[in-house]
């Protein structure tokens, strides 16, 4: 059993709750305050910040802003312009942010993002879930890149 969990990107302290009602030492990491009712387990910071902090396993849902297939459509320069030529420099950035994740030097990790962007200009997926498989009605297909953890 993993000791210390990183969950990054999680203002809503969904996972971080999860893992602490079955033992698990986690804490969520976004910039912006939780909202999960509970600030002792949040850390508001730039989770880049906090990657060496001996964590045994980081989950992390970087913004799918840049990356998501539905946003696809803004990255039209003849239509966009200028919009969409910053669009292209921000998900650059938010490409390198993910790379930076990934490269944390903890053991174990895993990256959750819809599918698109990253599929094509990252790395492929580990393995693609659906919501619906785990009783929600929803249908949203999710990739996962896992890192010395098991589909």
């Amino acid at each position: 059993m993993n000791k210390r969990v990183l969950v990054g990107c999680e203002e809503s302290q969904t996972i971080t709750i999860a893992m602490r009602k079955i033992g698990i030492e986690a804490f969520s990491c976004d910039i912006i305050d939780c909202s999960g009712g509970h600030p002792e387990w949040h850390i508001k910071d730039d989770i880049l910040n906090h990657l060496n902090g001996g964590w045994d396993l980081l989950i992390v849902h970087p913004p799918c802003t840049y990356f998501s297939i539905v946003g696809n459509k803004w990255f039209n320069v003849e239509k966009y312009k200028e919009k969409a030529i910053e669009r292209y420099k921000l998900r650059e950035q938010a490409l390198e942010f993910v790379k930076k994740l990934w490269n944390a030097p903890i053991n174990k990790i895993c990256l959750e993002n819809p599918v698109g962007y990253l599929n094509t200009h990252f790395l492929k997926p580990t393995q693609i879930i659906q919501p619906y498989w785990f009783g929600d009605k929803e249908s949203k297909r999710t990739c996962l890149w896992l890192k010395n953890l098991p589909p």
